[in-house]
């Protein structure tokens, strides 16, 4: 059954990632044979994806940088696999266990093109969706929580190579951003000791033990035609009007982007604090509010950054749930700055 939350959130995102929204689109079922899937195939969207030909903007050392965005679409979660290697006197074999909870449960899948040239593009890109996906409130997007994965396809080329390498290398559900970072450099040394050896790197799935950020092969990875792609005969076509694609382009709020261009101009902030700033949506909007009753900008923003992020921090709580309200913030701020009290008071 089609979940229409699900839905609205896709098209947001595609919309908010400045694709292209395909009317009609339609479900297709993915067929490969592996136990995550207990029926066998995979219900997804091959080649009317909600969203197509969009891109996300990243900086990097002070330049902007679009990232093509290939494809937005919906699709079910799979059953999460479990492998370790157990070790017995008799020798030891590797062990998987299937836990089936959240398989068939909807997500979003955002495909990149082959844009990127360094680990730190990848990285910055990482943190840019998952800002842009909570300011959208599609996500809470807490991957220790499971609520966003990265999977990586990487493949190394010499110097001299045009083009893309004729392989390419998948690491499945990488959990964290740290990681993600971790894998990239391990992957990089691994496939270049590869080359330099004359061996071309084996096109497969790779998994990833996640303390070492090393990763292992767990199958070669199947081409498109390989998943024998047909259309879902149980989900119906879906179409969207222009009218009904523009109320959900009219819901989507303002983006870290141009939040953090309009506090450099606004309040008159710094670039790395506006930064900083809109990393965190209920930060940004404590900030403005806390603005509302002074004009000391940059006050609130070191206030913000400083004392009161590392005191919420340590309670565990967020700007939200700040027993110091931005009004009262800003009184201290106006009395700070009429000299009737110290920093240290404040």
């Amino acid at each position: 059954v089609i979940n229409k939350a699900g839905i609205d959130n896709c098209i947001r995102l595609a919309l908010a990632l400045n694709c292209e929204i395909n009317s009609p689109t339609k479900f297709d079922r993915k067929n490969y044979f592996y136990p995550d899937l207990p029926k066998g195939y995979q219900i997804s969207q091959y080649d009317l994806p909600i969203g197509k030909n969009g891109f996300l903007s990243i900086e990097e050392d002070s330049d902007e940088k679009r990232i093509r965005i290939r494809r937005v679409h919906q699709e079910e979660d799979t059953a999460k696999s479990l492998h370790s290697l157990d070790v017995t006197e008799k020798g030891s074999k590797n062990i998987t266990l299937i836990d089936y909870n959240k398989s068939g449960v909807g997500l979003i899948e955002t495909v990149t093109e082959p844009d990127f040239t360094s680990t730190s593009e990848v990285l910055s890109f990482a943190h840019a969706f998952q800002r842009l996906v909570r300011y959208l409130d599609v996500s809470d997007a807490n991957m220790e929580m499971g609520q966003l994965r990265f999977e990586l396809n990487i493949s190394v080329k010499k110097d001299t190579e045009e083009g893309l390498p004729n392989y390419k290398v998948e690491v499945k559900n990488i959990s964290s951003i740290s990681i993600l970072e971790k894998v990239i450099n391990y992957e990089i040394e691994r496939q270049s000791k590869l080359l330099e050896e004359g061996k071309t790197p084996v096109q497969e799935t790779r998994g990833i033990d996640d303390a070492k950020g090393t990763t292992f092969s767990q199958r070669i990875k199947e081409e498109a035609e390989d998943y024998r792609y047909f259309p879902e005969p149980d989900l119906p076509v879906l179409t969207f009007t222009k009218d009904e694609i523009e109320k959900y382009r009219l819901s989507i709020p303002e983006l870290p982007l141009a939040k953090k261009e309009r506090f450099i101009k606004e309040y008159s902030l710094d670039p790395k604090v506006s930064e900083l700033l809109v990393d965190r949506l209920d930060r940004a909007n404590y900030f403005e509010e806390a603005c509302k009753n002074t004009k000391g900008y940059s006050q609130v923003a070191n206030f913000i950054l400083g004392e009161i992020e590392a005191v919420l921090k340590r309670k565990g709580i967020t700007f939200k749930d700040s027993k110091l309200k931005a009004s009262e913030l800003a009184v201290a701020i106006n009395m700070l700055i009429e000299n009737k009290i110290s920093g240290s008071i404040v």
